[in-house]
C-alpha cells in the first residue's frame, strides 16, 4: 500500500524535475510534459478513489520514512487517505489538468513560458504532499512548497514593479500562517511527547484525556492552527492579499487563488477538526471570523472596479462561510462547498478576459441600470457608510500596516547601534564568550543560565530587524540574517538535553546557503553592478543563472525544505520549552522577519523594472 500512496508524490516531482531539463524555446515538450503528468495523476486518483470506495472507504495511514531520529525526537514522513484527501485530490487534479490545457495556448510565446509550467509543476507538488500528509511535519513540507509557488507566480510578470511588490506582501502574510503552524507543531510535540499523525487525532478518547490534563496547551495550539488558516484563506483581518495575488497570469489566479491554494486553510481546519472539536470558544471564534469575513468581503465584492478583484472577493466571502460549516461540524457540506466553489472561481477566472469585453459591448449597446437591491432598504446614513467603508476595502491594508508592520520597521529604525564595525568590534566578541560558556555551563549560577537564552535571542532578533530595514548596504543586510540563525542556534545551546549536533544540523543549512549569497553578490559586484536595497534593479534580466542561483541560496536561508535547516528548525522548536512562551515568541518573530528580509533581498537586487529602463511605472493597482 505504501508505494500506492507515494505514487501521488512521485508523479508530479518526476514530471517537475523532467521539465526542469526542457530547453526554454520547446514550447510544445514543456506544455506536453505538464499535460502528460498531471493527465497519468488525475487518471490514477480517479482509479484508486474508486478502488478505496469498493473496498469500505477505510482510512489508510502509513508512516512512509524517518529523516531524523534521535532518542528524544522524531522527524518522519507520513501519510494518510481518507474522504478529505479524495476530495481534495480529485478537485486539485481535474483543475490542474484543465488550466495545463488551457495555459498550453494562453501563454504562447510568451518569454516565461518555461518557468510558468515548472512552478505549476512545483504547485502541484507541494498540494499533493500538504492535501496527503499524515502529520505536521509532512504537512508543513508541502505547506512551505506552495508558500514559495505563490511568490514565484505572482512575480511571474517580474520586469514590471507591482507583481513583484505584491508578491512580496503575499510572502509576508504566508510567513505568519508558516509560524502559526511551527508554534501549533511545538506545542504539540510538549503535549503528546511525540510526532503525533492525524490519525491518532482521530481517537476522540486519547484527545480528551490529554486536553483534560493540558487545557491550555489545547487552546493555545488551537489558535496557532487558526491563524495558519485564516493567513492561508485570506480570512479577516489577513483578505486585502487575495486580489493583490492577482497581478499573475489568469491561468495562475485561477488554480492557485480561485480554487485550490486558498482552500488549504480549510483542509488544514478540517484535518484537525478532531483535536478542537470540543473546543467550544475555539469553534465560535472560527464561526465568528468566518461570518465577518462573509460579510465584509460581499460587500467589497460589489463595488470592485475589477472583474479579477470582483470573484476574488467573491471567492473569500465564500470560504468565510466554508469556516463556518467546519466549525459547526458540518464536514460533508463544507467538501461538497469547496468542491462547489473551486469549480465555480476556476471557470470565472479563466474566461473573465472575455467576459469582460462582452460586457462592455453589452452596456455600450444596450444597458440597463439595476432597479432592485437589498441596500435601497438600508437608512440613507448607513448605506453611504458601507458603500465608503467597502469602496476603501474597510482600510484593511492601512490597519495591518498601522498594527503590525510599522511597529516593526519603527523599532528597527532604532536599531542605530548596529553597524557593522560596531558588530566586529562588540558582538563578535560576546558571542565567542557565549561559546565558551554553552561549552562550560557549570562555572555558571543557575540565574545567568536561564537568563541567556533570552538575551542571546533578543540579539539575534535586533540583528534580523536591522536587516529588514537596511536601504544601502546589501552585504551587511545578508550577512545579519546569517548572524540572526547563529544567536538563536547559541541562545538555545544554553536549553537543558540539548545536543550539539542537532545544533549543528540546523546550521549546515545557514552556512552553505549564507556562503552562497556571498558568492553570489560578489559575483554580481564584479560585473560592474550597482546594487542597493532602496528600489527594485531588475538584474534577473541581464543575470538569470545567478538570480536563479541566488534564490536558491534565499531558500535554504529561510528554512524551506532543500537543506538540513528545514529539519533543524522544527528540532530548536522541540527543544524550547512548554513555558518558555518568551524565548517563542522572539525566535518565532525573528523567523518572520528573516524569511521576508531574505526575499526582500532577492526581490530588490534581481526583480522589478531593470534599472536601465525609461518606461513609466504603475505603483497601485486597482
Amino acid at each position: 500500500m505504501t508505494i500506492f500512496l507515494n505514487l501521488f508524490i512521485l508523479i508530479p516531482l518526476l514530471g517537475f524535475i523532467v521539465s526542469l531539463a526542457i530547453p526554454e524555446k520547446k514550447e510544445g515538450s514543456l506544455s506536453a510534459t505538464t499535460f502528460i503528468t498531471v493527465g497519468i495523476q488525475l487518471f490514477y486518483s480517479i482509479a484508486f478513489t474508486a478502488w478505496w470506495l469498493l473496498n469500505g472507504h477505510h482510512e489508510i495511514n502509513i508512516k512512509d520514512f524517518f529523516i531524523y531520529k534521535s532518542q528524544e525526537y522524531e522527524f518522519f514522513l507520513d501519510f494518510t487517505f481518507d474522504k478529505i484527501v479524495a476530495v481534495y485530490l480529485l478537485v486539485g487534479a481535474i483543475l490542474t489538468f484543465l488550466v495545463a490545457i488551457y495555459s498550453r495556448y494562453y501563454l504562447h510565446r510568451e518569454k516565461g513560458y518555461k518557468r510558468f509550467f515548472n512552478t505549476v509543476l512545483f504547485f502541484y507538488l507541494g498540494y499533493n504532499i500538504t492535501i496527503f500528509s499524515g502529520n505536521f511535519e509532512t504537512l508543513f513540507l508541502g505547506w512551505e512548497i506552495l508558500g514559495i509557488s505563490s511568490f514565484l507566480l505572482i512575480a511571474f510578470y517580474r520586469e514590471r514593479y507591482l507583481p513583484v511588490r505584491n508578491a512580496y506582501k503575499v510572502f509576508s502574510i504566508y510567513r505568519i500562517g508558516d509560524i502559526g503552524l511551527i508554534l501549533a507543531m511545538w506545542m504539540s510535540h510538549h503535549l503528546w511527547h511525540e510526532n503525533i499523525t492525524f490519525e491518532k487525532l482521530n481517537n476522540a478518547s486519547l484527545v480528551h484525556q490529554y486536553l483534560l490534563q493540558h487545557s491550555v496547551f489545547g487552546t493555545f495550539i488551537s489558535l496557532m492552527i487558526l491563524i495558519s488558516a485564516v493567513a492561508k484563506s485570506a480570512q479577516l483581518p489577513f483578505s486585502s492579499w487575495l486580489p493583490r495575488a492577482m497581478e499573475g497570469p489568469t491561468p495562475s489566479s485561477a488554480i492557485f487563488y480561485g480554487s485550490l491554494s486558498v482552500h488549504i486553510g480549510v483542509f488544514l481546519l478540517l484535518r484537525t477538526y478532531p483535536f478542537w472539536e470540543y473546543q467550544t470558544s475555539v469553534r465560535i471564534l472560527i464561526g465568528l471570523i468566518g461570518l465577518t469575513t462573509a460579510f465584509v468581503a460581499t460587500g467589497i465584492a460589489r463595488v470592485q472596479s475589477s472583474v479579477k478583484s470582483q470573484i476574488a472577493y467573491a471567492s473569500i466571502a465564500q470560504i468565510g462561510l466554508i469556516f463556518i460549516e467546519v466549525a459547526l461540524g458540518f464536514s460533508n457540506l463544507a467538501l461538497f462547498h469547496f468542491a462547489g466553489n473551486a469549480f465555480l472561481r476556476t471557470y470565472q477566472l479563466l474566461v473573465s478576459p472575455s467576459i469582460v469585453s462582452y460586457l462592455i459591448r453589452e452596456q455600450f449597446y444596450n444597458y440597463t441600470p439595476q432597479l432592485k437591491s437589498i441596500e435601497r432598504f438600508y437608512p440613507t446614513k448607513l448605506r453611504n457608510a458601507l458603500y465608503i467603508l467597502c469602496l476603501k476595502e474597510w482600510n484593511l491594508d492601512s490597519y495591518q500596516n498601522k498594527f503590525l508592520w510599522n511597529p516593526i520597521k519603527a523599532l528597527a529604525k532604532k536599531l542605530t547601534f548596529f553597524s557593522f564595525k560596531n558588530t566586529l568590534l562588540i558582538l563578535v566578541p560576546v558571542y565567542l564568550a557565549g561559546v565558551v560558556f554553552a561549552f562550560n555551563r557549570t562555572i555558571l549560577p543557575p540565574i545567568i543560565l536561564h537568563a541567556f537564552p533570552i538575551v542571546f535571542s533578543l540579539a539575534g532578533l535586533m540583528m534580523v530587524l536591522k536587516s529588514y530595514t537596511e536601504k544601502k548596504d546589501v552585504w551587511m543586510s545578508w550577512i545579519f540574517i546569517i548572524a540572526n540563525h547563529f544567536w538563536i542556534a547559541l541562545a538555545l545551546a544554553f536549553n537543558e538535553k540539548f545536543s550539539y549536533y542537532e545544533l549543528l544540523l540546523y546550521l549546515s543549512g545557514i552556512f552553505i546557503c549564507g556562503s552562497l549569497g556571498i558568492f553570489l553578490l560578489g559575483k554580481l559586484k564584479k560585473q560592474f553592478v550597482t546594487v542597493d536595497l532602496n528600489q527594485f534593479h531588475g538584474n534577473a534580466f541581464d543575470h538569470p543563472k545567478i538570480a536563479f542561483a541566488f534564490l536558491i541560496a534565499c531558500l535554504g536561508l529561510t528554512g524551506f525544505p532543500i537543506t538540513p535547516t528545514f529539519v533543524g528548525e522544527d528540532l530548536i522548536f522541540s527543544h524550547i520549552r512548554e513555558n518558555q512562551y518568551l524565548l517563542a515568541a522572539i525566535v518565532s518573530i525573528s523567523f518572520v522577519i528573516d524569511g521576508l528580509s531574505t526575499i526582500r533581498i532577492y526581490t530588490r537586487v534581481f526583480l522589478g523594472p531593470h534599472s536601465k529602463s525609461y518606461t513609466e511605472i504603475a505603483y497601485k493597482s486597482s
